[in-house]
C-alpha cells in the first residue's frame, strides 16, 4: 500500500459542550481538545490533564471510565485511596498497591490479580509478608522468598516452584541448608553447594549432577577433595586435580590411578 495513501490516525477529541471546565480550565489554557482533556477516550490526554491539575483528580475517583479511574488514581488524595480499593478494575487496584499507605495493603492480599499481589508482596515489611508465602502463584512467592526474614524461611524449601526454592537456597541460614541437599532440580543444589558449611558439603560430593560436584571442587578445602579427584567427569577432576597441584599438596590417600582404583590393589 502505498504510504501516501494512509491517513494519519486522528486523535480523540473530547466533546467540550458538557464539559465542567469549559468555563474555567479551557480559557485559562490548563486543557486543549485533542490535547489536554479529561473528557477524551484517551489515556495520554487523560494524564496530560490530571498533571496539569492534580488537584481535580478527587472529582473523577467514581468515573465509569476504567481508565479515567486509574490515571486519576495516581493523583487522587490519601482519603479517596481506600473507597477504590474494591474498584472492580485491576488496573485501578494496580496503581492503589502502588499508593496506599504501608497499614493499609493488607486489604490486598487476597486481590485476585497477580500483579496487584506481588506489588503488595514487595512493599509489605519482611515481618508482615510472610501472609503472602502460600500465595497460589510462583511470582508472589518468588517476592516473599526475597524479603521474608532468612530465619522464616524454612517453610518455603518445599516451595513447588524451581525458582522459588533456588532464592530460598540463596538466603536460607547456613545451618539450615542442609535440609536442601537433596532437592530434586540441579539448580537448587548448585546453591546449596555453592554456600552448604564443609562438613555437611562431603553429603553432596556424590551428587548425580556433574554441575554440583564442580562447585564443590572449586570450594573444598584441599583435605576434603576426597573422591572428586577421581571423579567420573573429567572436567570434575581436572578442577579439583589443579587445585591440588598449585598448593603443592601431598594427598594423604593411597596412591590411585586415573580410574580412581588403588594402585596396590
Amino acid at each position: 500500500m502505498n504510504s501516501d495513501h494512509v491517513k494519519p490516525t486522528r486523535p480523540s477529541v473530547g466533546n467540550c459542550s458538557g464539559c465542567p471546565h469549559r468555563r474555567d480550565l479551557l480559557t485559562e489554557g490548563r486543557c486543549t481538545p485533542g490535547d489536554v482533556c479529561v473528557r477524551a477516550m484517551s489515556g495520554r490526554q487523560i494524564e496530560r490533564f490530571f498533571r496539569v491539575n492534580p488537584a481535580l483528580a478527587d472529582d473523577y475517583a467514581g468515573d465509569s471510565f476504567w481508565e479515567r479511574r486509574a490515571i486519576a488514581a495516581r493523583y487522587l488524595s490519601q482519603r479517596k485511596l481506600l473507597p477504590l480499593i474494591r474498584d472492580p478494575d485491576e488496573v485501578v487496584r494496580r496503581v492503589l498497591a502502588y499508593r496506599l499507605p504501608i497499614e493499609a495493603l493488607d486489604e490486598l492480599i487476597g486481590d485476585p490479580d497477580r500483579e496487584v499481589r506481588v506489588t503488595v508482596a514487595d512493599r509489605l515489611p519482611p515481618d508482615r509478608v510472610e501472609r503472602l508465602a502460600s500465595d497460589p502463584d510462583y511470582l508472589v512467592r518468588q517476592y516473599v522468598a526475597r524479603r521474608l526474614a532468612p530465619g522464616r524461611l524454612f517453610r518455603m524449601i518445599r516451595d513447588p516452584d524451581r525458582q522459588v526454592r533456588v532464592t530460598v537456597a540463596e538466603r536460607l541460614p547456613l545451618e539450615s541448608l542442609g535440609l536442601m541437599r537433596d532437592d530434586a532440580e540441579p539448580e537448587v543444589r548448585l546453591k546449596v553447594a555453592e554456600r552448604i558449611p564443609f562438613d555437611e558439603a562431603e553429603l553432596m560430593v556424590k551428587d548425580i549432577d556433574w554441575r554440583v560436584r564442580a562447585r564443590l571442587a572449586e570450594r573444598l578445602p584441599l583435605d576434603k577433595l576426597g573422591d572428586l579427584l577421581a571423579d567420573s567427569d573429567p572436567d570434575v577432576r581436572t578442577i579439583a586435580r589443579n587445585r591440588v597441584e598449585r598448593a603443592g599438596f601431598d594427598e594423604d590417600e593411597p596412591d590411585r590411578d586415573a580410574f580412581g582404583q588403588d594402585r596396590d590393589s
